[in-house]
């Protein structure tokens, strides 16, 4: 008794409404079913409820929730008269049985609330009651150091009306990882150390509170180098913060084979890598950046990337379309094309496939939902799909603001000149030119209305009106200066390329629950970009020019355990292309795939086909698939997989494709023994080929004594470089 009465008094003192013994249901009723869980996907808020009763998902439709509990009065759900005897207080507290467990206890304030409710006679908000507009936490950022493991979170709901209330009782928490505990009224012990997101969830708001804990280090001393930009100026704040010291700088042949395989995707040649070592001026590193930007290998690897992102594949395209396209992106930077220019050309794009290639960006879109969310995800870094059936449950978009963006890339039609398909029965595959074109009949409906929705571009804030909603309007306004996200998502898309792990992570998900590891890089960034007239190359030249990128991959005794901050370069596989071409270029071999009429690269193939029909993929193309070459079915950096596999040991150590290259007669190292090399200048020129570097002594002696061992020299050869190709320091970035 006396529990329950403490609650009510608790309740009582919450309650802002005109009467103050009355219950609100959308601020104090669906904020018990969101504490509680009920209305989660796993319980009553998924697409068909859970047993007789159904809410939104996370009471995103509070009205729709009401009229479906209302009409349960007659049931054994609500009992007004009874109170007490309502299922929706005694299966929560098990005093039957419930196959979500318990959710709340007798007497606590979710239990008197939802009972005053229902003794109330189950009232609705007045026409005039107040709406929840803005959500504050304080902190929103901390640190916890040493022995000081605790933080409390209040939470600040503010109303319509200009009114407040603290709701951290009534807040849902839900940190991004395991290393802190949550009481439910926000109080925050870490477990562990690390670095933690907590989502703060009320009613349909939502703010991140970004949490750290490290250990005391009470003899921690600052021990990095001088900031060459604002790079490192925003990277080694925060890590001051952390008490973390950045790791050593990389030592010039590292950088070298780290610059070119990140700008090239191939190796620094033996000549190149000691023409650089030899180099004493202090500006050599900048230099070489410089040169690696202008060769035509750094158009041909970002062109890859972009064609991964922009789905350039042989299905939907045809072969043709797939060059054309790939020839028109690459040209975008081979020219250095501005990157909102480049964005505004892809999304306004019509005409012929074959003319007119950027085109064939709609070409592999073939509705107004999937064109949406693909430029949304690709410009935007906003991923749309879940709107698609309700309210983004870890955003803001609603289902109109979804149907309304879609229904701007509405009335685009496709004219067939001509389908050479081989399969006619294949309605998705298509061979031959295509009309892309704009003005066409409107089908979109929104389901909930079977109407058509209106246009609008997605509301971003600060951003000023734009006029019009057709595709140049659309270009303008994702690229306009005012928009808070284009900048952004490049600037994170081109560090993901260059470290492995983007400011905000996942790359393309800049949902506001997503915060950036580093707000005040990332705003850097975006500033460089932007002055720059979104000069990409001026971007990586500012970049790679910093300490921050030129770190080695050897941690600290401060740094060992950090993954998110850049003190230290992520170890990790090269892509698929990175190592097939890598191995050719040591071994002096050319790759082979099919329609390919001349020797190529697997970083400047086009395309990539879907399907293998009729025929067994060649030894390189499967080579590809193993390493995880993406299919080009979604618009996302995520596709590709750098994830290591057993089936990629066999490839390297005894597949077709290693073992093949190896053993050709008129290979690199078939060469080298025609030049009547010593066994000592044999191991030194296939180190510095596969590893950028001399053999240290240990290594030559024992290579030296495998080839007298072995007495085949052509055998010793083979055995050395089977043993450098599988080595961590070949495939591995460091």
């Amino acid at each position: 008794m006396v529990r329950l009465l403490t609650a009510l008094s608790v309740l009582l003192c919450l309650a802002s409404s005109a009467q103050a013994d009355a219950v609100s249901f959308r601020h104090e009723v669906m904020a018990v079913f969101s504490k509680a869980g009920c209305n989660s996907g796993g319980c009553h808020g998924n697409a068909h409820g859970r047993g007789s009763l159904k809410l939104s998902l996370r009471g995103e439709v509070p009205d729709i929730d009401l009229k479906a509990l209302s009409k349960s009065k007659s049931s054994r759900l609500l009992l007004p008269e009874s109170p007490e005897d309502s299922l929706l207080l005694r299966k929560p507290t098990l005093q039957l049985t419930h196959e979500g467990g318990k959710r709340f206890d007798v007497g606590s304030l979710e239990y008197v609330t939802l009972q005053k409710w229902i003794a109330d006679g189950l009232p609705k908000d007045g026409p005039d009651a107040p709406k929840l507009v803005e959500l504050h936490t304080d902190p929103e950022e901390h640190v916890l150091i040493g022995s000081d493991k605790s933080v409390g979170l209040k939470v600040t709901a503010r109303f319509s009306d200009e009114s407040e209330r603290d709701v951290s009782r009534w807040a849902v928490y839900e940190p991004s990882n395991l290393i802190v505990d949550i009481r439910e009224d926000g109080q925050v012990t870490a477990t562990q150390p690390g670095e933690t997101t907590i989502t703060v969830r009320y009613l349909h708001l939502q703010k991140p509170v970004r949490l750290a804990y490290i250990q005391a280090r009470p003899n921690f001393k600052w021990s990095g180098p001088a900031p060459a930009n604002r790079i490192d100026e925003a990277v080694f704040a925060k890590l001051r913060r952390l008490r973390m010291n950045p790791s050593a700088r990389l030592e010039d042949a590292a950088f070298i084979r780290r610059a070119t395989r990140d700008l090239t995707g191939l190796l620094p040649t033996s000549e190149q890598a000691q023409t650089f070592l030899a180099d004493t001026e202090t500006d050599k590193r900048d230099r070489l950046v410089d040169r690696l930007l202008k060769r035509p290998e750094f158009a041909d690897f970002w062109a890859l990337k972009w064609s991964d992102l922009l789905r350039n594949e042989e299905k939907a395209l045809d072969k043709k379309g797939v060059k054309l396209f790939h020839a028109w992106i690459r040209d975008a930077f081979a020219t250095n094309k501005p990157l909102d220019q480049f964005a505004r050309e892809l999304v306004s794009g019509i005409g012929s496939s074959y003319e007119n290639p950027p085109s064939n960006y709609y070409r592999a879109l073939r509705n107004p939902t999937i064109r949406a969310e693909a430029t949304a995800q690709l410009f935007l870094g906003t991923r749309l799909q879940c709107a698609r059936c309700h309210r983004h449950p870890y955003e803001k978009w609603s289902q109109d603001d979804y149907y309304q963006f879609a229904a701007v890339f509405d009335g685009i039609g496709y004219e067939i000149v001509d389908n050479k398909r081989k399969d006619g029965l294949d309605k998705n595959k298509f061979v031959g030119e295509q009309l892309i074109q704009v003005g066409l009949e409107r089908k979109l409906k929104d389901p909930r209305s079977s109407k058509a929705p209106p246009t609008a571009f997605l509301p971003l804030p600060g951003m000023t009106e734009h006029e019009g909603d057709d595709l140049p309007a659309l270009g303008k306004w994702l690229t306009a200066k005012d928009n808070p996200l284009f900048a952004k998502v490049q600037v994170n898309r081109i560090w993901f390329q260059l470290f492995g792990k983007g400011i905000v992570d996942p790359v393309d998900d800049f949902r506001s629950t997503n915060p950036p590891i580093n707000p005040a890089l990332l705003n850097a960034l975006e500033k460089e970009l932007v002055t720059s007239g979104f000069d990409i190359r001026h971007l990586i030249r500012f970049i790679m020019n910093s300490e921050t990128y030129q770190a080695s991959a050897i941690p600290n005794t401060t740094n060992a355990n950090d993954t998110r901050n850049f003190s230290h370069a992520l170890v990790q596989r090269h892509s698929a292309e990175t190592l097939l071409d890598s191995i050719h270029q040591v071994l002096g071999t050319e790759a082979e795939f099919t329609g390919v009429d001349h020797p190529m690269r697997a970083s400047q193939l086009p395309g990539v086909e879907t399907v293998h029909r009729n025929r067994k993929p060649k030894r390189d193309e499967h080579f590809l698939k193993v390493f995880g070459r993406p299919v080009r079915l979604l618009n996302s950096d995520l596709e590709r997989s750098n994830a290591t596999s057993l089936a990629q040991v066999f490839e390297m150590t005894s597949g077709r494709t290693v073992q093949a290259l190896l053993a050709e007669p008129e290979n690199q190292l078939g060469k080298l023994l025609n030049d009547q090399k010593s066994d000592t200048e044999l191991i030194n020129i296939l180190y510095w080929s596969a590893l950028t570097r001399a053999p240290q002594p240990i290594e030559q002696d024992a290579m030296l004594a495998h080839f007298k061992a072995v007495g085949d020299p052509r055998q010793a050869l083979e055995d050395l470089s089977w043993a450098l190709l599988n080595s961590k320091e070949f495939m591995l970035r460091h």
